[in-house]
């Protein structure tokens, strides 16, 4: 049949049989396209949705927590105090999917209120048991009741008032671990005239603020757990921080992740492979030694997601940029080290986001974000919707370092104490 008569026949059989057939398909199969199109969008809406009828529904607290003059505990304590709170789970799926259950979560805070300076931690009401019993196995001494909230006190108003809010991530990857209490020999427990503290510093500085001015330092933790999705898996989860650690020090071996023989760096791909001839241990030297023992180390420990922000709150008036903001950026980096982890402001949230003057018609970004920042910082929000960060990964250990309660070697005067040691009465007392 010529080409000029092929064309019109197949036309007509296209428009005769196929066509119809095709469209009797996508009109069955469509009920089903929908409903997984649906489903693909609204899904997390009602997650979203039903967790946050399960927050308003709960009642918090913030736990202030007075130390007592002497206090001789070491790091080690609130280690051990923070493992206390190490809970991974979150519900059965009929508690998550339908009443909103998540991970619970806590707040440990250190606030300064004109230079006043006060422990806090925030949790749920049902758990504030727990989180008290805890504190007093570890700290006997010390004295915790429930205050006020004392962020509820502050509304700004951009005409009276500034606020400068940031969140902090690592210089490098999860598995790398900071400065902790253990590297500055606080595990040892020296004599109080011997410590050295790195939380000292953030400590004085805190109790420097000035009238008008507060400065709220958060730190946020929720049991880590391996939840995230591995990779080219639809299903399959996995723990990437453990998995990361592990692939470093693998690197760093130059040897191979299942056998665990050493083998040799193809110069083509970069990928490690097995050793043509008999394998040379690899040159070690002691700081990448001592970069292999941190990381593993790190990685036995019980480990928390973990979200750090901090607030600089003053008149105007008395707005002070390089202490204030250059305080607060400078004592975190008591826990760094070049050669492992260490914390630097967030740059793509909120005002450290804000570098040139001309990124700001008016400060009409920088009032949102203080508002944003106080918003966030007083619904204790980092994990869940409204505010979703990235999460760091810390480690007990790590935790302990940056909140812990001193001892008597921190001298700042406004750090509140108890005036007297509380012992219980004498057995023989007449009654």
């Amino acid at each position: 049949m010529p080409i000029e008569q092929l064309f019109p026949v197949l036309v007509d059989d296209f428009q005769s049989t196929i066509l119809p057939q095709a469209i009797q398909y996508v009109i069955f199969i469509s009920p089903v396209v929908l409903a997984v199109m649906l489903a693909v969008f609204l899904w997390p809406l009602w997650v979203r949705y039903v967790r946050a009828k399960q927050f308003l529904s709960l009642k918090y607290t913030v736990l202030e927590i007075k130390l007592p003059k002497d206090t001789f505990k070491s790091p080690l304590a609130m280690e051990v105090f923070l493992q206390s709170l190490h809970n991974t789970a979150d519900g059965s799926s009929f508690a998550k999917y339908w009443k909103g259950e998540t991970r619970p979560w806590y707040s440990l805070e250190i606030a300064s209120i004109e230079g006043k300076v006060k422990f806090y931690i925030w949790t749920e009401d049902r758990r504030k048991g727990g989180v008290m019993s805890a504190l007093y196995s570890q700290f006997p001494g010390v004295e915790v009741h429930e205050s006020g909230d004392y962020t509820q006190s502050v509304h700004f108003d951009p005409k009276t008032m500034k606020i400068w809010a940031a969140e902090f991530k690592f210089t490098k990857p999860d598995p790398y671990p900071i400065k902790t209490y253990v590297d500055y020999g606080l595990d040892k427990d020296p004599k109080e005239e011997f410590k050295v503290d790195p939380l000292l510093p953030m400590l004085e500085f805190l109790g420097s603020v000035g009238p008008n001015q507060q400065i709220w330092i958060q730190i946020l933790i929720r049991a880590h757990k391996d939840d995230q999705k591995k990779l080219g898996h639809w299903f399959k989860n996995t723990d990437t921080w453990q998995d990361e650690a592990k692939k470093l020090v693998n690197t760093m071996l130059i040897r191979d992740a299942k056998t665990k023989i050493t083998g040799e760096i193809d110069p083509k791909t970069g990928k490690i492979v097995p050793a043509k001839e008999f394998a040379k241990l690899p040159t070690i030297s002691q700081g990448e030694r001592d970069i292999i023992e941190a990381i593993e180390r790190s990685v036995t420990k019980l480990a928390f997601d973990a979200g750090i922000r901090a607030l600089y709150i003053a008149k105007k008036e008395v707005f002070n940029t390089p202490f204030g903001i250059g305080g607060i950026i400078g004592n975190m980096k008591h826990f760094n080290t070049e050669s492992l982890n260490g914390f630097k402001p967030n740059g793509d949230v909120w005002h450290n986001r804000l570098s040139d003057p001309w990124q700001d018609y008016k400060d009409i970004r920088r009032n949102r974000y203080a508002r944003e920042g106080l918003a966030m910082y007083k619904r204790r929000s980092y994990f869940y919707a409204p505010r979703e960060g990235k999460s760091l990964v810390l480690n007990t250990e790590e935790l302990a370092t940056i909140y812990h309660f001193p001892g008597s070697v921190a001298a700042t005067p406004t750090l509140e104490r108890l005036p007297s040691k509380k012992t219980e009465a004498p057995s023989n007392l007449p009654t």
